[in-house]
């Protein structure tokens, strides 16, 4: 008789470029479909086995609604007031040299009035001030008479 082992393993011994044998039936707990986590599925595979899969949730597409009167108010509106802006940009840019001299042209007829108005204040302050009193009023008045149409004019001049 030839030798035979007494003992067999389960699994045959495998070297190094042999093909996977896998037993026929291997049983494994079947999972309820409530059990199933959200996105896997039983699905079906060409060659007719069945298994778990991960898949993709399939989302209806939104019904299309319609744009509001407003976005399309503001959507028509944005290059019209970006186009002003940038037309007022332009502008300013060529008026500024004008506006400056404007200004100081102001300025300086807002000095040359508050000038005229507080330097008569400050003589009469100043003549009071310098120690001999106000100095006395004075009344000149003048008398000019002429005859005829070449007539030649003389006149008075009275001080008091």
């Amino acid at each position: 008789m030839p030798y035979e082992p007494t003992i067999q393993s389960a699994t045959p011994a495998t070297r190094y470029g042999d093909p996977i044998v896998y037993p026929a039936a291997i049983h494994q707990p079947a999972m309820l479909p409530t059990e199933l986590p959200p996105g896997v599925e039983m699905v079906t595979l060409p060659g007719g086995y069945r298994t778990l899969a991960y898949t993709q949730p399939q989302h209806l597409a939104p019904a299309a609604q319609p744009v509001p009167a407003w976005a399309k108010t503001t959507a028509l509106l944005a290059p019209t007031v970006g186009g002003g802006i940038a037309a007022a940009g332009f502008g300013i840019s060529y008026a500024a040299p004008g506006l400056i001299a404007m200004a100081e042209a102001l300025w300086a007829a807002i000095a040359l009035i508050a000038a005229g108005t507080l330097a008569p204040l400050l003589l009469r302050a100043g003549r009071g001030a310098i120690g001999r009193g106000a100095a006395p009023m004075q009344h000149v008045t003048q008398n000019i008479t002429a005859s005829g149409m070449f007539g030649r004019a003389t006149g008075t001049i009275n001080q008091r």
